[in-house]
């Protein structure tokens, strides 16, 4: 299973490009995510975000809370030739629109109600050696950074490529 979410927001031309061009999307990716580790931008101005660890978990809640957008893997696949860099997907500017604004309308605390504290360790969704409660409140800033993402994102009119590791 893969464990990290990372997302790039792109704009038509980029979606137009990655469609024709997927390796030069992850060069684009790299490039960006490169020059905003030293900027370290708020999740509202940035154009690469990562959930990190919390994906697996993130994902899961998404999955039962029955979230109308794919977040977690994009609705539409990216076939990418080295099978071994990563699953991707991407997101149109109109899905990115919906999800922002069902992000927008889902508190964190009524999406972390679909798990239970005590599943999570036997999931294997704990971080480290932390209880299902700590990790539930854990992965609370990260849905609030990809929320703020997202938001932005849809203002921007832009889609979003989105991959694990």
């Amino acid at each position: 299973m893969r464990d990290i979410g990372e997302y790039l927001r792109l704009t038509a031309d980029e979606l137009a490009r990655l469609k024709e061009d997927p390796v030069w999307a992850w060069d684009h990716m790299e490039d960006v995510r490169e020059g905003e580790e030293h900027t370290e931008p708020a999740p509202a101005d940035a154009l690469y975000f990562t959930t990190y660890t919390a994906w697996p978990l993130l994902g899961l809640l998404f999955r039962r809370a029955g979230f109308p957008v794919d977040v977690s893997r994009g609705d539409a696949r990216v076939v990418y030739p080295d099978p071994t860099a990563g699953d991707y997907g991407y997101l149109t500017a109109d899905r990115v629109a919906v999800a922002a604004r069902e992000l927008a309308a889902l508190p964190y605390d009524r999406l972390a109600a679909h798990a239970e504290p005590e599943e999570l360790a036997g999931r294997g969704l704990c971080r480290y050696d932390w209880d299902g409660a700590a990790t539930l409140e854990w992965a609370r800033h990260f849905y609030d950074g990809l929320t703020a993402y997202f938001a932005a994102a849809a203002r921007d009119g832009h889609a979003v490529l989105v991959w694990q590791l």
